[in-house]
C-alpha cells in the first residue's frame, strides 16, 4: 500500500491522502548546499503520515563526498536517499553494486522520459544500472553587484553588461578595468572561474576513455593561464570557494562578479542576506556562449533498510512538480523537460535579483547546453583536492608556473598515473 501512495505522489503535484501506509518508517536524505528540500520533505510527510523524514543538510561539497565514500567503504552510516554531484558520480563508477537499480525498485512510472538526455544518460553506472534520479542542472550565467559596478564607472543594467561578459578575454579585461577604478576584487575565488571554463571545454580532466588529459589539454592549459593571470592583476578576492570566509564575502561585499550556475540564485540570497537585496543581478551573458556546472542525483544505496520507501520519495523530490517548487525556493534548476516548459517556471521572478524573469533566464540558458562533458574517474577529486588548492597557493604568492606543476602533479599521483 505504502509504494502505491507514494506512487500516486509522484505523479500528481497535489497532496495524496495515505494515512496509515509505512507506519513508523523513518528515511534519512543527504544533500550538499542548497537543495531546496526544507519545505518539501514536510509536505512529504503530510501526504505520507506514517512516514518522517530527516534532512541532514551539509555545506561544502568536497568534505560531504568524502564522508559518502569513507561510509561507503565502511558498509554503514549512509542515509536512505544520498544526493551525489555530477563530477563525483564517477569516484562510484566501480562501485555501483553498493546501490540500487532504481529502474527495478523505483516507481514504475518514473521514466528516462522525465528528464533531458544527457541528464538520465549522466545517473546510469558503466554497467547499465540507473542508480541515481536527476535533480538539478546548472547551466550558467553571470551575477555581479549593480551598486559595486556604478562606483566604478561600469554598466548596471543587465543588458548593458553583456558586451562584458561576451567573451572570457572581455571578462577579465574589465576585471582590470574594476579594480583600477576600486582597488577591490573582481571575482569571488580563482577556482569558481576555473572550473566554469573548465566545465565548457569539449574535454575536461579526462577522455572518455578515462586516460587523463591535464598535461596534454591545450584549452585547459589556456583557462589555467587566463585565470591565473587576473589573479596576479589583483582581480581575485582569495576566497576559497564555499568556505566560512567565502560565505562571509557575500554580505561583506567582498566581490563584484561570480560565475552564476542556476544553483548559485539560492547561495547569494543565503549568504548575502536581506541587506544586500537588490544590489545583486543577473544576466543571461556568460563568456564563451554558456554551459553547465554541475547538478546532482539522488541516489539509494543498499545499506538503506527501506530502498522501495527511499526509490518512492526521491522520484517524488525529483518529480517535475518538486524541481520547480525547489527552484522557487532556493534556485536549483529542474532537469525535467515538463518542468523546462512550466508556465510557473517561465515566468517566475526574483525579486532578490530585481525582479529577473530567472526561470526563462535559465531554460534559455540550458537550452545552449548541448551534452554533458564526459567526467572520469576522481573528476571531482581532482577538481576539490588538487586544482582548488593549487589555485588557492596561486592567490597566495605561488607562480603560476608552479601551481600548475603543482596541478599536474597532483593529478597524476591521484589517479596513479
Amino acid at each position: 500500500m505504502l509504494i502505491t501512495c507514494a506512487v500516486l505522489a509522484v505523479g500528481t503535484s497535489g497532496i495524496s491522502g495515505c494515512a496509515g501506509g509505512g507506519s513508523g518508517i523513518t528515511l534519512t536524505v543527504a544533500t550538499f548546499g542548497e537543495f531546496g528540500y526544507e519545505n518539501l520533505v514536510q509536505e512529504y510527510q503530510r501526504a505520507h503520515p506514517g512516514i518522517t523524514v530527516t534532512l541532514r543538510k551539509t555545506g561544502q561539497g568536497g568534505p560531504y563526498h568524502q564522508d559518502l565514500l569513507t561510509k561507503l567503504a565502511a558498509g554503514s552510516g549512509l542515509s536512505d536517499v544520498v544526493a551525489i554531484e555530477e563530477g563525483h558520480l564517477s569516484d562510484i563508477a566501480d562501485k555501483s553494486g553498493k546501490f540500487n537499480d532504481l529502474a527495478t525498485i523505483g516507481p514504475k512510472d518514473v521514466t528516462p522520459a522525465r528528464w533531458l538526455p544527457w541528464k538520465y544518460q549522466e545517473g546510469k553506472s558503466k554497467d547499465g544500472k540507473w542508480i541515481g534520479y536527476g535533480t538539478d542542472i546548472g547551466p550558467l550565467a553571470m551575477c555581479y553587484r549593480k551598486d559595486m559596478f556604478a562606483a566604478a564607472g561600469l554598466p548596471t543594467d543587465p543588458d548593458a553588461v553583456k558586451p562584458l561578459f561576451a567573451t572570457w578575454d572581455s571578462y577579465f579585461a574589465a576585471g582590470r578595468q574594476y579594480v583600477a577604478a576600486t582597488h577591490t576584487p573582481w571575482f569571488d575565488s580563482g577556482s569558481q572561474v576555473f572550473n566554469s571554463m573548465v566545465n565548457q571545454l569539449d574535454t575536461g580532466y579526462f577522455g572518455t576513455d578515462d586516460a587523463l588529459t591535464i598535461s596534454s589539454n591545450p584549452p585547459l592549459k589556456s583557462a589555467w593561464d587566463k585565470v591565473t593571470a587576473a589573479i596576479v592583476d589583483g582581480e581575485s578576492a582569495k576566497l576559497t570557494s564555499f568556505s566560512p570566509e567565502w560565505q562571509t564575502g557575500f554580505k561583506q561585499s567582498a566581490f563584484a562578479t561570480t560565475v552564476c550556475p542556476g544553483w548559485m540564485l539560492g547561495v547569494i540570497k543565503e549568504n548575502a542576506g536581506p541587506g544586500n537585496s537588490g544590489k545583486w543581478a543577473v544576466t543571461e551573458a556568460f563568456p564563451g556562449g554558456g554551459g553547465n556546472w554541475g547538478g546532482s542525483f539522488l541516489t539509494v544505496p543498499k545499506q538503506s533498510k527501506h530502498p522501495e520507501e527511499a526509490a518512492a520519495l526521491a522520484a517524488w523530490l525529483t518529480a517535475p512538480e518538486q524541481q520547480i517548487k525547489a527552484f522557487g525556493a532556493k534556485g536549483p534548476f529542474p532537469s525535467q523537460v515538463q518542468a523546462l516548459r512550466d508556465p510557473a517556471l517561465l515566468s517566475a521572478t526574483d525579486d532578490y535579483f530585481g525582479g529577473v524573469h530567472s526561470g526563462a533566464l535559465f531554460a534559455a540558458q540550458a537550452m545552449k547546453v548541448g551534452h554533458a562533458q564526459y567526467k572520469g574517474p576522481k573528476d571531482g577529486q581532482i577538481q576539490e583536492s588538487v586544482v582548488k588548492p593549487a589555485l588557492t597557493a596561486v592567490e597566495q604568492g605561488t607562480s603560476p608556473a608552479d601551481g600548475w606543476k603543482q596541478v599536474v602533479e597532483g593529478a597524476e599521483k591521484l589517479v596513479g598515473k
